[in-house]
């Protein structure tokens, strides 16, 4: 089971091996494959190998996977993910920009690319059932070769975990709806979630760190208007900075219901 807290990298890193696992396939070339002997075959790892024989066949991938197929193929990723991640360490498996922030170690650390040694160095706790089941189902050409084909893998989801959130949703030209209301075709104004006329406080107080100061959301204005008039500056910035907090409100809900219904048509 993935804790709460882990849930968000631990689906980082379901895609990272979705996207390895998928591409070796799709460049595999069909062969004799032998299980090995005198050992239970996990259910989910025999679906995988008939899902990957039945892409193998077909000339076209796109049309190689059927509904089932693909939900089979996706169910054995998701047990590959969760049988891999928590033998990961405890610092990777949360690694975030803002944990690098307050650790720079962890860049040094978790930098990419990774060689054969670190990726050894990381795997020293995996449970030898994983590699045992992709090599004997052909996703590895043997239990040696686990290192190389998770290296891509650790570094994408590396990437993807240690990247910036973006300091603001979009630009103003992509912006498309309130972030609130939903509404299209409207007004939409820049709404610092952390208000400027704060921010000195905030860093002095230890409320954010200084990268978050310019976190926005793209608001219509009666909305932007609506989130000022509920809460001062000071109270935005220490309880309600992010759009999701916003909307949780009962005060929120209730508005954005009701000016949700007001709506303009695409001249």
């Amino acid at each position: 089971m993935i804790p709460t807290n882990e849930q968000e990298n631990y689906e980082l890193f379901r895609d990272a091996l979705s996207s390895t696992l998928l591409q070796n396939m799709a460049l595999d070339t069909p062969k004799e494959r032998r299980r090995a002997k005198g050992r239970q075959n996990n259910d989910r790892s025999r679906i995988a190998l008939e899902a990957k024989e039945k892409t193998l066949r077909s000339e076209n991938a796109e049309d190689s996977l059927g509904s089932s197929d693909a939900e089979d193929l996706a169910e054995f990723i998701d047990y590959l993910s969760s049988e891999i991640f928590p033998s990961l360490p405890t610092t990777l498996r949360a690694l975030s920009y803002a944990n690098i922030q307050d650790d720079p170690s962890l860049s040094d650390t978790y930098s990419v690319p990774l060689t054969l040694t670190d990726t050894e160095n990381l795997l020293t706790t995996l449970l030898p059932s994983v590699s045992e089941s992709l090599s004997t189902y052909a996703l590895i050409p043997n239990t040696d070769s686990l290192p190389n084909l998770l290296a891509p893998v650790l570094e994408s989801y590396i990437t993807a975990a240690s990247t910036p959130p973006p300091l603001d949703r979009t630009s103003a030209a992509q912006a498309t709806e309130c972030e609130l209301c939903g509404r299209e075709h409207v007004g939409l104004s820049y709404h610092h979630l952390i208000p400027r006329s704060v921010h000195a406080k905030v860093l002095k107080r230890g409320w954010h760190k200084e990268w978050e100061l310019s976190k926005v959301a793209w608001l219509c204005r009666a909305c932007h208007s609506f989130v000022h008039k509920i809460e001062s500056n000071e109270s935005l910035a220490r309880e309600w900075f992010t759009i999701e907090r916003l909307a949780e409100r009962e005060d929120v809900k209730k508005w954005v219901q009701w000016v949700g219904r007001v709506r303009w048509k695409a001249r």
